[in-house]
């Protein structure tokens, strides 16, 4: 039994086998489902679990609960990593009411075909469980439509905002583990899952300025109680688009060209002034982990061949993921190499002006084949412009 407080308590999974979240996204240290329940004079639990991990989710709902019913399930978001079980569930609870938005119900038809035993909440709207009280707070586009929150006084069920990836390893509250693995994993969760929704976590984060939860129960990764604040200002700051002053250089290459220059830009990046600098080649580093990267430093400088007269496949892919991704505030430099056919400089270029948007740092630098000493000062500018930026 895992008891976060007198009447709360987790009853989620972990899934230690899934390589790909959404099939998309790498989970090196798997990810937790996590599900809450509140007991009061009624019982309601907070969200479920993805369907294969009903079982295990249903015998750790009867370790709290015994032969006890449940009143009422919440579904604070629909993702069918955690509404997954609701159809299941209502066959081994046939009266357990479901409380959403009617965004959630829009959704609910659809996914599990339950249209009966509803119960609409609308932002700010309450529920008693007898001597505990749910509060609801809506929160639109973090980061689906139909998404919310849910209060128990000074416990906040945050669904998938504050997550992020990683098994839980035993513990379940931050103060009884080492949360050094989580820091990183939230940024990428953030960055992969919720970047582009800045501004309805902005919108999201006023709504609770009046509330200072004591343990924040998301649905992905630990229970924050020692670091609860700690969480929120890294959502408020990832959500603004802050960043540091260090500098991603991403480069794809295919026989070592590019990633030459790719090395006197940051070596001259360095030799300005820039600690923190960090490289990946986009054919062998999972975009994930560049996106997370990209949020976290103000400077991109990008760099690739010209493929089959376009730009480079991995490129390419990579910078409509970004596009995606909405993300403010960037300086921009890029830089390409070809063999008989000029393509990517001007490619890249493109992206910015239409899709990205960054601000645009140096002169961009392209190369013919291989290096050569004017080719190489190009670059060693390059590095030096944008150090020189991000310094101002």
């Amino acid at each position: 039994m895992k008891q976060i407080t007198d009447n709360i308590y987790y009853v989620g999974v972990n899934d230690r086998n899934k390589t790909l979240f959404e099939g998309l996204w790498p989970l090196p240290q798997g990810v937790s489902y996590n599900a809450y329940l509140v007991v009061g004079q009624k019982v309601a639990l907070i969200d479920t679990v993805e369907v294969d991990f009903f079982m295990p989710f249903l015998e750790n709902i009867r370790e709290v609960l015994g032969d006890r019913p449940i009143d009422y399930v919440v579904v604070n978001h629909m993702e069918p990593d955690h509404s997954g079980s609701l159809a299941l569930l209502r066959q081994f609870f046939p009266a357990i009411e479901i409380i959403g938005n009617k965004k959630t119900f829009d959704m609910l038809g659809g996914f599990y075909h339950l249209t009966e035993g509803l119960k609409e909440v609308k932002n700010g709207d309450s529920i008693e469980l007898g001597g505990l009280t749910l509060n609801f707070v809506l929160t639109p586009m973090v980061h689906w439509p139909e998404t919310m929150m849910t209060l128990c006084g000074n416990v906040l069920f945050s669904g998938d905002a504050f997550g992020c990836f990683g098994a839980l390893n035993g513990a379940i509250i931050d103060e009884r583990m080492n949360c050094d693995v989580f820091w990183g994993e939230m940024e990428r969760y953030y960055s992969n899952i919720v970047g582009k929704y800045g501004t309805p976590v902005q919108m999201a984060l006023k709504k609770l300025a009046g509330v200072t939860p004591d343990y924040i129960c998301a649905t992905h990764g630990p229970v924050w109680h020692e670091h609860a604040g700690r969480v929120i200002g890294i959502y408020d700051r990832l959500s603004r688009y802050e960043a540091q002053p260090g500098l991603v250089i991403c480069y794809g290459t295919m026989y070592g060209n590019t990633e030459r220059a790719a090395e006197v830009i940051a070596r001259a990046a360095s030799e300005a002034g820039v600690k923190d600098i960090v490289m990946h080649n986009v054919s062998k580093t999972h975009h994930s982990y560049i996106i997370r990267d990209v949020f976290r430093y103000r400077g991109l400088i990008v760099g690739a061949p010209t493929y089959n007269t376009g730009l480079y496949h991995e490129m390419n892919v990579l910078l409509d993921e970004l596009s995606q991704k909405d993300i403010k505030g960037r300086l921009f430099g890029w830089f390409g190499s070809y063999g008989w056919a000029s393509k990517a400089v001007s490619e890249i270029a493109r992206w910015n002006d239409e899709r990205l948007k960054y601000e645009p740092v140096g002169t961009p630098v392209e190369i013919r084949q291989s290096l050569t000493p004017d080719t190489c000062a190009q670059c060693e500018a390059l590095g030096r412009a944008m150090a020189a930026r991000l310094a101002e």
